[in-house]
């Protein structure tokens, strides 16, 4: 597994993460994660931060503070002792650490500017998906997107796209692609949320990257890191 490293010091790792890798496993699967990796390139990490309970199996996520979704790429944080993990645990629960995603978008979207504010539960229908808006089960979080639209576009197939840049406010789980999907403009490619809808001609992943992240370091400094843009994602606006 060939991961680059974007930003590294005494308490923190910053990495681009691949699309089509998971962060931490499930105890499922025996696919290789991105918490595999960890162990292997940094073995003091393991047992920094939290475990995670799946089906009463106890998995370690070593130095994990977020997640990215399986085939979502781009900027993931990971900590290197547990100082480093109370301090970021407390900048998400605070919503100080500001992302970026860069997403392409099923249709055109109407506004070019947009906040979507709607809680997320769980679907009745399907215990991988959320939802938002009426019919959601369970426990409805908060929930809150800003998103820009950079550029619309029709593809040589002769499908509509939006290019956008989204700034998630909180951080549930699919929340983008969630609020997105309630806006009728589901992430593109997205076989969980849109499995019959078109992808943009030459793209075969889902339309979702994490560009940057901005945080503040144990010493209070802000720190911006940025992901490049996907060779895919040049290849579509081209």
């Amino acid at each position: 597994m060939k991961i680059k490293i974007l930003y590294e010091d005494s308490n923190i790792l910053v990495i681009d993460k691949p699309s089509g890798i998971v962060v931490h496993p499930d105890g499922r699967t025996k696919e290789r994660t991105i918490s595999d990796w960890v162990i292997e390139n940094y073995p003091k990490l393991k047992g920094v931060g939290e475990p995670i309970t799946f089906d009463g199996q106890e998995l370690d996520r070593p130095g994990i503070v977020h997640r990215l979704d399986r085939e979502t790429s781009g900027v993931l944080v990971i900590v290197k002792n547990a100082k480093a993990f109370a301090h970021f645990k407390k900048q998400f629960m605070d919503r100080q650490v500001k992302k970026v995603y860069h997403a392409f978008v099923s249709g055109f979207l109407k506004n070019d500017y947009g906040v979507i504010n709607k809680p997320i539960g769980r679907s009745p229908s399907d215990f991988r998906r959320r939802l938002a808006g009426r019919g959601a089960r369970g426990e409805l979080r908060e929930a809150i997107t800003e998103y820009k639209v950079l550029k619309r576009f029709t593809d040589e197939n002769g499908e509509k796209f939006s290019y956008i840049e989204v700034m998630p406010k909180t951080g549930r789980t699919h929340q983008i692609r969630v609020h997105m999907k309630f806006l009728s403009h589901p992430v593109a490619c997205d076989k969980l949320y849109a499995p019959k809808n078109p992808c943009p001609a030459g793209l075969s992943r889902m339309a979702l990257h994490a560009s940057s992240i901005e945080f503040k370091d144990l010493k209070n400094k802000v720190i911006k890191i940025e992901s490049p843009l996907p060779l895919e994602f040049k290849k579509v606006l081209s």
